[in-house]
């Protein structure tokens, strides 16, 4: 279980509309990195379960907003 201590690594290139985003296969991913008071990490995958790019970068910035909510951002 994640704790309020975790930070959730984001690094956004606003030059890349397509981050934490990767295709496999035809369907959209969501990748981010949530790294913990314990020093360790964990890679949280999301299959957002959409073949439109437009309709996936929506759903990551989704899944993005409401774990910001629950964590501190690093940057």
């Amino acid at each position: 279980m994640l704790s309020k201590t975790a930070k959730l690594a984001l690094r956004v290139n606003e030059a890349n509309p397509n981050h934490h985003l990767w295709n496999n296969r035809g369907i959209w991913w969501c990748h981010i990195t949530v790294h913990k008071a314990d020093s360790t990490s964990e890679r949280l995958r999301f299959s957002l379960k959409t073949r439109a790019l437009e309709k996936a970068r929506d759903r990551r910035d989704r899944i993005i907003r409401d774990i910001s909510m629950h964590y501190s951002v690093a940057a």
